[in-house]
């Protein structure tokens, strides 16, 4: 609610020493407004007479609100965003069920920090890959983070078979945003392991992405060395073992050194929830709100019925049975 002319307000005031002017039957000061009903006898039809006599004051009261504009409406927004187009590729490899983030393992601190990123990212486009031996497509780039998340959730080993494939993951993800016509365009490259399998060098990659204009974000997830990973004995079922599980960081850093990137590295979860809010700040899209407000007039209304007021006290001053003792 808004008024146009909220200045005409201060009228009202005038309202109440009108009525006590015409009370004392001051007829000249009070020849603008009406005549007041005079009020015979006692009981209903009395108080019925007194109680026509303020419709007159109402009606005065509604026209100068009517004056001052009372409006009301709506106000619309619409933002306009650039956006960014990222593509989170996970390792989903064998080494990545290694249980150095404990109680977790590597792959479910991965997703869970990967999904808390999407949501802080409404306006932007997202996509995921996954690779271990050979890397696909889990989902193509969307504003339906709601979709993406549940994609996400069902991330998991098996999906490929067992080696590491980084050079893989990377092409394919660039495939997915080589069309992209936005302004900027990331991938969030998450591993611990080193490249072992695949046609597509991990440097390889990194050029294509280069030459597609695309920045590619590094994490290597994990310490390394002898880590526990959980295996499965027919005998004895499953159980936790100690391995040796070498990473390369060499080649991560390489990777987001050609492309513009950065190299980080995460040896739990927390720290890897602060890689992934790095990256949120890092790659921010302008985003500019523009508001639009619809208001419709409400004086009329008013008017109508300050007018339907004045309609019913000229009736009830003029009716014959109020007029009678």
């Amino acid at each position: 609610m808004r008024w146009e002319s909220p200045w005409l307000l201060l009228l009202l005031l005038a309202v109440p020493a009108l009525a006590w002017l015409a009370r004392r039957g001051d007829a000249r000061r009070a020849a603008v407004l009406w005549v007041r009903s005079r009020p015979w006898g006692t009981g209903a039809r009395a108080r019925l007479v007194r109680a026509t006599g303020v419709l007159p004051w109402l009606a005065l009261a509604l026209a100068l609100l009517a004056m001052a504009r009372p409006q009301q409406g709506l106000r619309l927004s619409e933002t306009e965003t650039r956006g960014v187009d990222i593509v989170l590729g996970i390792d989903i490899s064998p080494s990545m069920s290694a249980q150095d983030f404990l109680p977790r393992n590597r792959l479910n601190v991965a997703k869970e920090t990967a999904r808390d990123f999407v949501r802080q990212r409404p306006h932007d486009r997202i996509g995921l890959v996954g690779f271990a031996a050979t890397a696909f497509t889990q989902c193509p780039l969307t504003l339906d983070h709601d979709a993406l998340t549940e994609l996400l959730q069902g991330l998991d080993f098996g999906l490929a078979e067992d080696g590491t494939a980084i050079g893989m993951g990377l092409a394919t993800a660039v495939a997915r945003l080589r069309e992209s016509r936005t302004p900027s365009k990331v991938i969030v490259l998450l591993t611990d392991g080193q490249n072992n399998r695949g046609q597509i060098d991990p440097l390889t990659g990194a050029d294509l992405a280069r030459a597609f204009g695309i920045k590619v974000y590094t994490i290597l997830v994990g310490r390394g060395g002898m880590v526990p990973v959980p295996q499965d004995d027919p005998v004895a079922g499953r159980r936790i073992v100690m391995m040796r599980m070498d990473v390369d960081e060499g080649t991560l850093r390489q990777i987001a050194s050609r492309t513009g990137g950065r190299f980080f590295r995460a040896t739990d979860a927390a720290a890897l929830a602060e890689i992934y809010g790095a990256i949120d700040r890092l790659e921010r899209a302008p985003i500019r709100a523009v508001a639009y407000n619809e208001y419709h007039d409400l004086g009329p209304l008013l008017l109508g019925l300050a007018a339907l007021l004045l309609a019913a006290w000229a009736l009830g001053s003029t009716t014959f049975a109020f007029r009678l003792p």
